[in-house]
Protein backbone atom coordinates (compact mmCIF):
# COMPACT_ATOMS: atom_id res chain seq x y z
CA UNK A 1 0.00 0.00 0.00
CA UNK A 2 2.93 2.37 0.65
CA UNK A 3 4.19 1.75 -2.87
CA UNK A 4 0.68 2.34 -4.23
CA UNK A 5 0.33 5.66 -2.37
CA UNK A 6 3.77 6.86 -3.43
CA UNK A 7 3.02 5.91 -7.02
CA UNK A 8 -0.14 8.03 -7.07
CA UNK A 9 1.70 10.99 -5.54
CA UNK A 10 4.62 10.79 -7.98
CA UNK A 11 2.28 10.47 -10.96
CA UNK A 12 0.24 13.46 -9.81
CA UNK A 13 3.34 15.60 -9.27
CA UNK A 14 4.88 14.63 -12.59
CA UNK A 15 1.66 15.14 -14.51
CA UNK A 16 0.81 18.46 -12.85
CA UNK A 17 3.87 20.15 -14.29
CA UNK A 18 3.03 18.73 -17.71
CA UNK A 19 -0.62 19.81 -17.57
CA UNK A 20 0.08 23.32 -16.39
CA UNK A 21 2.66 23.68 -19.18
CA UNK A 22 -0.10 23.65 -21.80
CA UNK A 23 -1.78 26.69 -23.33
CA UNK A 24 -4.78 27.52 -25.48
CA UNK A 25 -2.57 28.02 -28.54
CA UNK A 26 -2.27 24.22 -28.68
CA UNK A 27 -6.04 23.77 -29.04
CA UNK A 28 -6.80 21.21 -31.72
CA UNK A 29 -3.44 19.44 -31.46
CA UNK A 30 -4.68 16.72 -29.09
CA UNK A 31 -6.91 13.84 -30.09
CA UNK A 32 -9.26 11.43 -28.31
CA UNK A 33 -11.30 14.41 -27.11
CA UNK A 34 -14.10 12.03 -26.10
CA UNK A 35 -12.06 11.47 -22.93
CA UNK A 36 -13.11 14.98 -21.86
CA UNK A 37 -16.84 14.12 -21.98
CA UNK A 38 -18.61 13.25 -18.74
CA UNK A 39 -21.20 10.62 -19.76
CA UNK A 40 -22.87 10.13 -16.34
CA UNK A 41 -26.30 11.38 -15.31
CA UNK A 42 -25.58 12.83 -11.85
CA UNK A 43 -22.23 14.58 -12.03
CA UNK A 44 -22.92 16.10 -15.44
CA UNK A 45 -26.00 17.82 -13.99
CA UNK A 46 -23.87 20.26 -12.03
CA UNK A 47 -21.16 20.86 -14.57
CA UNK A 48 -18.76 18.20 -13.24
CA UNK A 49 -17.98 20.61 -10.41
CA UNK A 50 -17.87 17.99 -7.64
CA UNK A 51 -14.35 16.65 -8.18
CA UNK A 52 -13.95 16.44 -4.40
CA UNK A 53 -17.38 15.03 -3.54
CA UNK A 54 -18.04 12.46 -6.26
CA UNK A 55 -18.63 8.91 -5.01
CA UNK A 56 -19.03 5.52 -6.67
CA UNK A 57 -18.86 4.63 -10.36
CA UNK A 58 -19.22 8.22 -11.55
CA UNK A 59 -15.75 8.83 -10.08
CA UNK A 60 -14.32 7.36 -13.28
CA UNK A 61 -14.73 10.68 -15.10
CA UNK A 62 -13.95 13.10 -12.25
CA UNK A 63 -11.76 11.75 -9.45
CA UNK A 64 -11.16 8.03 -9.20
CA UNK A 65 -10.37 8.38 -5.49
CA UNK A 66 -14.13 8.68 -4.91
CA UNK A 67 -14.59 5.07 -5.99
CA UNK A 68 -13.14 4.02 -2.61
CA UNK A 69 -16.36 5.09 -0.85
CA UNK A 70 -18.47 2.46 -2.63
CA UNK A 71 -20.32 0.27 -0.13
CA UNK A 72 -21.09 -3.19 -1.45
CA UNK A 73 -21.70 -3.09 -5.21
CA UNK A 74 -22.90 -0.43 -7.63
CA UNK A 75 -24.15 -0.63 -11.23
CA UNK A 76 -24.88 2.38 -13.46
CA UNK A 77 -26.08 2.81 -17.04
CA UNK A 78 -26.54 6.20 -18.74
CA UNK A 79 -27.60 7.21 -22.24
CA UNK A 80 -26.80 10.73 -23.45
CA UNK A 81 -28.20 12.51 -26.49
CA UNK A 82 -25.07 14.55 -27.15
CA UNK A 83 -25.72 18.00 -28.66
CA UNK A 84 -29.29 17.30 -29.71
CA UNK A 85 -29.66 17.60 -33.45
CA UNK A 86 -26.20 16.21 -34.19
CA UNK A 87 -27.41 12.56 -34.14
CA UNK A 88 -24.70 11.58 -31.64
CA UNK A 89 -25.48 9.31 -28.71
CA UNK A 90 -23.30 8.12 -25.82
CA UNK A 91 -23.82 4.96 -23.80
CA UNK A 92 -21.93 4.48 -20.54
CA UNK A 93 -21.92 1.43 -18.28
CA UNK A 94 -20.06 1.05 -14.99
CA UNK A 95 -19.74 -1.46 -12.18
CA UNK A 96 -17.91 -1.32 -8.85
CA UNK A 97 -17.51 -3.84 -6.04
CA UNK A 98 -15.89 -3.58 -2.62
CA UNK A 99 -13.26 -6.26 -1.92
CA UNK A 100 -13.95 -6.74 1.76
CA UNK A 101 -13.95 -4.11 4.50
CA UNK A 102 -10.30 -3.14 4.02
CA UNK A 103 -9.56 -4.48 0.55
CA UNK A 104 -10.44 -1.42 -1.48
CA UNK A 105 -12.84 -1.17 -4.42
CA UNK A 106 -12.42 -2.60 -7.92
CA UNK A 107 -14.35 -1.03 -10.77
CA UNK A 108 -14.81 -1.20 -14.53
CA UNK A 109 -16.47 1.26 -16.90
CA UNK A 110 -17.15 1.43 -20.63
CA UNK A 111 -18.21 4.32 -22.84
CA UNK A 112 -19.23 4.11 -26.52
CA UNK A 113 -20.22 6.89 -28.92
CA UNK A 114 -22.53 6.38 -31.89
CA UNK A 115 -22.52 8.82 -34.80
CA UNK A 116 -25.15 7.15 -36.96
CA UNK A 117 -24.62 6.28 -40.62
CA UNK A 118 -22.48 8.63 -42.73
CA UNK A 119 -22.38 8.59 -46.55
CA UNK A 120 -19.15 7.30 -48.09
CA UNK A 121 -17.67 9.87 -50.48
CA UNK A 122 -14.56 9.90 -52.67
CA UNK A 123 -12.89 12.39 -54.99
CA UNK A 124 -14.73 10.79 -57.89
CA UNK A 125 -18.03 10.50 -55.98
CA UNK A 126 -18.33 13.60 -53.80
CA UNK A 127 -22.11 13.18 -53.50
CA UNK A 128 -21.93 9.67 -52.07
CA UNK A 129 -23.99 6.78 -53.37
CA UNK A 130 -21.35 4.25 -52.33
CA UNK A 131 -22.98 3.19 -49.10
CA UNK A 132 -22.47 4.36 -45.54
CA UNK A 133 -20.06 3.92 -42.65
CA UNK A 134 -20.24 4.52 -38.91
CA UNK A 135 -17.30 5.68 -36.78
CA UNK A 136 -16.58 3.73 -33.60
CA UNK A 137 -15.38 5.56 -30.49
CA UNK A 138 -14.95 3.33 -27.47
CA UNK A 139 -13.02 3.32 -24.22
CA UNK A 140 -12.97 0.95 -21.28
CA UNK A 141 -11.38 1.55 -17.89
CA UNK A 142 -10.25 -0.69 -15.05
CA UNK A 143 -9.77 0.97 -11.66
CA UNK A 144 -8.72 0.31 -8.10
CA UNK A 145 -9.34 2.72 -5.24
CA UNK A 146 -8.80 2.46 -1.50
CA UNK A 147 -9.32 4.34 1.75
CA UNK A 148 -5.91 4.69 3.39
CA UNK A 149 -7.47 6.24 6.50
CA UNK A 150 -10.84 7.64 7.54
CA UNK A 151 -9.89 10.93 5.82
CA UNK A 152 -7.71 10.05 2.80
CA UNK A 153 -8.43 7.91 -0.26
CA UNK A 154 -6.62 7.39 -3.54
CA UNK A 155 -7.18 5.58 -6.78
CA UNK A 156 -5.79 4.68 -10.17
CA UNK A 157 -7.54 3.83 -13.45
CA UNK A 158 -6.09 2.45 -16.70
CA UNK A 159 -8.13 3.07 -19.85
CA UNK A 160 -8.03 1.48 -23.28
CA UNK A 161 -8.97 4.08 -25.90
CA UNK A 162 -10.10 3.09 -29.40
CA UNK A 163 -11.48 5.16 -32.24
CA UNK A 164 -11.80 4.65 -35.97
CA UNK A 165 -13.83 3.58 -38.96
CA UNK A 166 -13.89 0.34 -40.96
CA UNK A 167 -10.46 0.79 -42.56
CA UNK A 168 -8.66 3.27 -40.27
CA UNK A 169 -8.31 3.09 -36.50
CA UNK A 170 -6.18 4.18 -33.54
CA UNK A 171 -5.71 2.53 -30.15
CA UNK A 172 -4.02 3.88 -27.05
CA UNK A 173 -3.68 3.70 -23.28
CA UNK A 174 -4.51 6.47 -20.78
CA UNK A 175 -4.00 6.62 -17.01
CA UNK A 176 -5.89 8.63 -14.35
CA UNK A 177 -4.87 9.09 -10.72
CA UNK A 178 -6.67 10.90 -7.92
CA UNK A 179 -6.55 11.72 -4.22
CA UNK A 180 -9.44 12.74 -1.94
CA UNK A 181 -9.32 14.27 1.55
CA UNK A 182 -12.29 14.58 3.92
CA UNK A 183 -12.30 16.65 7.12
CA UNK A 184 -14.61 18.46 9.55
CA UNK A 185 -16.57 17.33 12.59
CA UNK A 186 -19.24 15.82 10.34
CA UNK A 187 -17.00 15.18 7.32
CA UNK A 188 -18.50 18.18 5.57
CA UNK A 189 -15.40 19.57 3.85
CA UNK A 190 -13.85 17.61 1.00
CA UNK A 191 -10.79 18.30 -1.15
CA UNK A 192 -9.82 16.44 -4.29
CA UNK A 193 -7.10 16.55 -6.92
CA UNK A 194 -6.85 14.35 -9.98
CA UNK A 195 -4.62 13.95 -13.00
CA UNK A 196 -6.38 12.54 -16.06
CA UNK A 197 -5.64 11.23 -19.53
CA UNK A 198 -1.89 10.71 -19.29
CA UNK A 199 -0.43 8.30 -21.81
CA UNK A 200 1.72 7.82 -24.91
CA UNK A 201 0.73 9.42 -28.23
CA UNK A 202 -1.76 7.64 -30.47
CA UNK A 203 -1.63 7.30 -34.24
CA UNK A 204 -4.05 6.16 -36.94
CA UNK A 205 -3.29 3.26 -39.26
CA UNK A 206 -5.04 0.88 -41.63
CA UNK A 207 -5.88 0.23 -45.26
CA UNK A 208 -7.71 3.52 -45.48
CA UNK A 209 -4.35 5.28 -45.58
CA UNK A 210 -3.21 3.28 -48.62
CA UNK A 211 -3.64 4.26 -52.25
CA UNK A 212 -3.21 2.38 -55.51
CA UNK A 213 -2.40 4.06 -58.81
CA UNK A 214 -1.04 3.24 -62.24
CA UNK A 215 2.42 4.51 -63.13
CA UNK A 216 2.14 6.85 -66.16
CA UNK A 217 3.20 5.36 -69.50
CA UNK A 218 3.31 1.85 -67.99
CA UNK A 219 0.91 -0.89 -66.98
CA UNK A 220 2.38 -1.16 -63.50
CA UNK A 221 0.34 -0.40 -60.41
CA UNK A 222 1.80 0.71 -57.10
CA UNK A 223 0.44 0.79 -53.58
CA UNK A 224 1.43 3.79 -51.48
CA UNK A 225 1.01 3.73 -47.72
CA UNK A 226 0.66 7.13 -46.09
CA UNK A 227 1.85 7.67 -42.54
CA UNK A 228 -0.46 9.40 -40.09
CA UNK A 229 1.01 11.94 -37.70
CA UNK A 230 0.65 10.86 -34.10
CA UNK A 231 -1.35 12.93 -31.59
CA UNK A 232 -1.28 13.41 -27.84
CA UNK A 233 -4.03 12.74 -25.33
CA UNK A 234 -5.97 15.66 -23.75
CA UNK A 235 -4.32 15.54 -20.32
CA UNK A 236 -5.72 17.70 -17.55
CA UNK A 237 -5.57 18.43 -13.81
CA UNK A 238 -8.69 18.99 -11.67
CA UNK A 239 -8.55 20.60 -8.22
CA UNK A 240 -11.83 20.79 -6.33
CA UNK A 241 -13.57 21.59 -3.05
CA UNK A 242 -17.05 20.72 -1.76
CA UNK A 243 -18.87 21.59 1.45
CA UNK A 244 -22.05 20.04 2.84
CA UNK A 245 -24.51 22.26 4.68
CA UNK A 246 -26.86 20.21 6.85
CA UNK A 247 -30.03 22.29 7.12
CA UNK A 248 -31.46 19.97 9.80
CA UNK A 249 -29.91 17.76 12.46
CA UNK A 250 -27.51 15.20 10.97
CA UNK A 251 -26.89 11.62 12.07
CA UNK A 252 -23.83 9.43 11.58
CA UNK A 253 -24.34 6.21 9.62
CA UNK A 254 -22.62 2.85 10.08
CA UNK A 255 -20.12 3.71 7.33
CA UNK A 256 -19.07 6.91 9.20
CA UNK A 257 -20.98 9.24 6.88
CA UNK A 258 -23.38 11.93 8.03
CA UNK A 259 -26.88 12.37 6.64
CA UNK A 260 -29.68 14.84 7.25
CA UNK A 261 -33.23 15.28 6.01
CA UNK A 262 -32.18 18.41 4.16
CA UNK A 263 -28.69 18.81 2.68
CA UNK A 264 -27.24 21.60 0.54
CA UNK A 265 -23.85 20.98 -1.07
CA UNK A 266 -21.73 23.58 -2.85
CA UNK A 267 -18.87 22.58 -5.13
CA UNK A 268 -16.11 24.20 -7.14
CA UNK A 269 -13.41 22.85 -9.45
CA UNK A 270 -10.52 24.41 -11.33
CA UNK A 271 -9.56 22.53 -14.50
CA UNK A 272 -6.14 23.04 -16.07
CA UNK A 273 -6.24 21.74 -19.64
CA UNK A 274 -3.04 20.99 -21.54
CA UNK A 275 -4.47 21.82 -24.94
CA UNK A 276 -7.33 24.25 -24.34
CA UNK A 277 -8.27 27.08 -22.02
CA UNK A 278 -8.45 26.56 -18.28
CA UNK A 279 -11.95 26.31 -16.86
CA UNK A 280 -13.79 27.10 -13.63
CA UNK A 281 -16.74 24.96 -12.57
CA UNK A 282 -19.22 25.74 -9.81
CA UNK A 283 -22.26 23.77 -8.70
CA UNK A 284 -24.87 23.32 -6.00
CA UNK A 285 -27.06 20.36 -5.03
CA UNK A 286 -30.06 20.10 -2.70
CA UNK A 287 -31.08 16.70 -1.31
CA UNK A 288 -34.17 15.67 0.63
CA UNK A 289 -33.48 12.55 2.73
CA UNK A 290 -31.04 11.47 -0.02
CA UNK A 291 -34.10 10.34 -1.97
CA UNK A 292 -34.79 13.41 -4.09
CA UNK A 293 -32.02 15.65 -5.41
CA UNK A 294 -31.86 18.66 -7.68
CA UNK A 295 -28.65 20.28 -8.86
CA UNK A 296 -27.24 22.94 -11.13
CA UNK A 297 -23.83 24.07 -12.30
CA UNK A 298 -21.94 26.50 -14.49
CA UNK A 299 -18.76 26.05 -16.55
CA UNK A 300 -16.72 29.18 -17.36
CA UNK A 301 -13.58 29.96 -19.31
CA UNK A 302 -12.16 33.18 -20.74
CA UNK A 303 -14.16 34.57 -23.69
CA UNK A 304 -16.97 32.16 -22.83
CA UNK A 305 -19.63 34.61 -24.04
CA UNK A 306 -17.71 35.73 -27.15
CA UNK A 307 -19.02 33.76 -30.12
CA UNK A 308 -16.11 34.94 -32.26
CA UNK A 309 -13.22 34.01 -29.94
CA UNK A 310 -14.78 31.02 -28.17
CA UNK A 311 -14.43 27.55 -29.68
CA UNK A 312 -15.70 25.39 -26.80
CA UNK A 313 -19.18 23.95 -27.18
CA UNK A 314 -19.98 22.63 -23.71
CA UNK A 315 -19.95 25.82 -21.60
CA UNK A 316 -22.47 27.64 -19.46
CA UNK A 317 -25.24 26.26 -17.24
CA UNK A 318 -26.31 22.70 -16.58
CA UNK A 319 -29.14 21.16 -14.55
CA UNK A 320 -30.10 17.79 -13.17
CA UNK A 321 -32.35 15.80 -10.84
CA UNK A 322 -32.38 12.40 -9.16
CA UNK A 323 -35.05 10.19 -7.60
CA UNK A 324 -33.62 7.40 -5.44
CA UNK A 325 -35.67 4.88 -3.47
CA UNK A 326 -34.70 2.04 -1.10
CA UNK A 327 -35.36 -1.56 -2.10
CA UNK A 328 -36.53 -3.31 1.05
CA UNK A 329 -34.49 -3.40 4.26
CA UNK A 330 -31.28 -4.74 2.73
CA UNK A 331 -29.86 -1.26 2.10
CA UNK A 332 -30.15 -1.58 -1.68
CA UNK A 333 -31.35 1.46 -3.64
CA UNK A 334 -32.58 2.23 -7.14
CA UNK A 335 -32.22 5.65 -8.69
CA UNK A 336 -33.10 7.49 -11.89
CA UNK A 337 -30.94 10.44 -12.96
CA UNK A 338 -31.49 13.19 -15.52
CA UNK A 339 -29.18 15.96 -16.68
CA UNK A 340 -29.25 18.77 -19.22
CA UNK A 341 -26.20 20.69 -20.42
CA UNK A 342 -26.46 23.88 -22.47
CA UNK A 343 -24.27 23.86 -25.58
CA UNK A 344 -23.11 26.79 -27.66
CA UNK A 345 -24.41 25.15 -30.85
CA UNK A 346 -27.21 22.63 -31.42
CA UNK A 347 -29.86 22.12 -28.72
CA UNK A 348 -27.99 21.01 -25.62
CA UNK A 349 -27.17 17.56 -24.27
CA UNK A 350 -29.71 15.37 -22.46
CA UNK A 351 -28.67 12.44 -20.29
CA UNK A 352 -30.78 9.87 -18.47
CA UNK A 353 -29.46 7.02 -16.39
CA UNK A 354 -30.29 4.38 -13.81
CA UNK A 355 -28.27 3.44 -10.73
CA UNK A 356 -28.52 0.32 -8.60
CA UNK A 357 -26.64 -0.22 -5.34
CA UNK A 358 -26.74 -3.55 -3.54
Amino acid sequence: MKIFRRGILLLALAGSSMAFAGNEDRAGEAGASELLINPWGRTSGWGSANTAGVRGVESFNLNIAGLAYTEGSELIFTNTNWMSGADISINALGFAHRLGESGGVLGVSAMAMSFGDIDITTADNPDGGLGTFSPNYFNIGLAYSKNFSNTISGGLVVKLVSEGISNVNATGIAIDAGVNYVTGDMRQLKFGITLRNVGPPMTFGGNGLSDRFTVPNTEKTLSVNQRSKDFELPSMVNIGLTYDFFLTDAEETEDENWVADHRLTTAGTFTSNSFTKDQFRIGVEYAFREMFMVRGGYVYESDATDDVSNATTNLGPSFGATIQVPLGESGSTFGIDYSYRVTRIFDGSHGIGVKLTF
